[in-house]
């Protein structure tokens, strides 16, 4: 039989996985062989599930370490330390968010790889499933014509043919070839049984796989909009937006640590199966199919006969003395009774759809087809599908550092918005110059235009153009400049002119320029005094 078989081998991930330690959870050591209905095999996968959560709650104690840490540290830095602390707190947001990113791309790949080896797992079954069917309408179909269409025209034609012995006989060994072809049909497993059974597993692995895909797809949106949320926060420094990252970033890690022990669970349980799939599709099929046929289509070897040839080949020698005895039937005995050549003719038609049944069931019952179809559904789910839990499980780390890190950096984003309102409520709130007296005097009436020194656009250079002011000058102006010099810098600061008509702070003056400032209001004074006597 020229039946090559397509070659599994068991690809480096799943050997890998395979050999991770299956304990129980007594911690016993457990046969690592595929048994998914065992229940020792069922706690060493729960048991892998179980460090993922151990992973979880030691995560969650570090932070809650690392938050009591922040909350009981005081508060003592310097203004340069405070902006190197926002600063290392921008730069690491920045960071976590790219990994973020990077992990949900990985997340995507993954993602998208286990789908595609599990829809192909799918369309494998299907396909076998097709096939079954197949074989069971030949058999089914050939049967009856044998059993019933066949038998009515022999009985017909006995009853034409009464008077010739001969032609009797002729009908009754047909008839002996008819019940050999149904007996040879009779050795033909049928796969009713194995077709709801694989129809029952790859409606239920779609619908499983759906809903994975789609909670997958979900958690990875969930962990884009904390990434945005983030970036969000800290460039308006809105403690709302910090405090929903916080609580969200709390539930995707969760989430993340979840994800990972579902995806080491299946990983390693299906690189079980991987490892050995022909011996575990042998102990689940003793009992319901021989052990010859389940070997025939596992391995499809041309040292294997197949189970079914002998059936075959007597099926088609049968049929081939049945054509060669209507044809000599239609030659000598349709002379003699007319009546006779429909149902001969009849008889001819069904065995010539009898032969062409016979080469669609040889077709079918060929090892090839279906050993392809199981080859597919391997390389669907212990290559695509494992490969992709790998990815997936990436995420799920990196995911969880990501999260880690953002909610260790809140807290410090946190405090530093903090401080910095904090030094703003230590301004005074008459200063124009302090941002929160800026929003509160946008809602409140302005206040009366304070006339000082800056209000007259004069220089040192142009003393004429000063206008007389309409008061008895003193040195007020000059201490309120000083106190509000005090606010912005904490020391006076000097310049060399004044800075009149632009909405900086008020500018301070050397002991120099105060003396000329007398001088000149001296005598304007002087001058206004002379030209207007009292």
């Amino acid at each position: 039989m020229p039946a090559a078989r397509v070659e599994y081998i068991a690809p480096w991930w799943v050997v890998w996985l395979h050999s991770v330690p299956h304990l129980s959870l007594h911690l016993q050591r457990v046969d690592s062989t595929f048994r998914p209905r065992d229940e020792s095999y069922q706690e060493s996968l729960l048991f892998l599930g179980l460090v993922a959560a151990v992973c979880l709650g030691l995560n969650l104690l570090f932070l809650m370490a690392y938050l009591v840490c922040m909350c009981c540290r005081r508060q003592g830095d310097t203004g340069q330390t405070k902006q190197r602390s926002s600063c290392c707190v921008t730069w690491t947001a920045v960071v976590a968010g790219l990994v973020c990113c990077a992990a949900v791309g990985v997340g995507f790949y993954g993602n998208s790889e286990t789908s595609d080896g599990v829809y192909q797992l799918i369309y494998s079954l299907d396909d076998a499933n097709h096939t079954f069917s197949g074989i069971d309408a030949l058999v089914s179909s050939t049967t009856q014509k044998m059993k019933v269409d066949l038998e009515q025209h022999l009985a017909r034609l006995s009853e034409i043919f009464a008077t010739r012995d001969d032609y009797i006989q002729t009908l009754k060994f047909m008839q002996q070839m008819a019940r050999n072809i149904i007996m040879q049909l009779s050795g033909v497993p049928v796969w009713r049984e194995v077709r709801a059974e694989l129809t029952e597993l790859a409606d239920q692995t779609g619908y499983v796989e759906y809903y994975r895909w789609l909670s997958y797809l979900l958690l990875f949106i969930l962990d884009l909009l904390i990434c945005l949320i983030t970036c969000l926060g800290l460039a308006k420094r809105s403690r709302c937006l910090l405090a929903s990252m916080l609580c969200c970033g709390l539930l995707a890690l969760l989430l993340s640590w979840l994800s990972l022990a579902a995806d080491a669970a299946s990983a390693v349980g299906a690189s079980d199966f991987c490892v050995a799939p022909d011996a575990f599709i042998l102990n689940v099929t003793e009992g319901h199919l021989s052990t010859a046929v389940t070997r025939y289509y596992l391995y499809c070897s041309q040292s294997i006969t197949s189970p079914f040839q002998q059936a075959l080949t007597t099926f088609q020698r049968s049929l081939t003395t049945m054509q060669i005895q209507v044809a000599g039937l239609l030659q000598f005995a349709v002379p003699l009774f007319p009546t006779a050549e429909k149902d001969l003719l009849r008889i001819q038609l069904l065995l010539n759809s009898s032969e062409s049944s016979l080469h669609q069931l040889t077709a079918l019952l060929d090892c090839r087809g279906l050993h392809k179809d199981y080859v597919d559904a391997l390389a669907g789910i212990c290559y695509d599908g494992i490969e992709g839990l790998l990815f997936l499980g990436l995420f799920s780390l990196l995911a969880a550092l990501t999260f880690s890190t953002m909610i260790c950096v809140g807290p410090r984003a946190w405090k530093h918005f903090t401080t910095r309102d904090r030094d703003y409520d230590d301004i005074d709130d008459d200063d124009p110059f302090n941002p929160q007296a800026r929003r509160i005097a946008a809602h409140n009436p302005p206040r009366g235009q304070l006339h000082s020194f800056c209000s007259y656009s004069s220089g040192l250079g142009s003393q004429t153009s000063l206008q007389p002011p309409a008061q008895t000058i003193s040195n007020a102006p000059v201490s309120e400049y000083m106190n509000q010099a005090m606010l912005f810098g904490g020391n006076p600061r000097y310049e060399n002119m004044p800075l009149i008509g632009r909405g900086s702070p008020p500018p301070t003056y050397s002991p120099s320029m105060r003396a000329t400032y007398r001088s000149v209001a001296d005598e304007h004074l002087w001058h206004y005094g002379h030209e207007f006597p009292a």
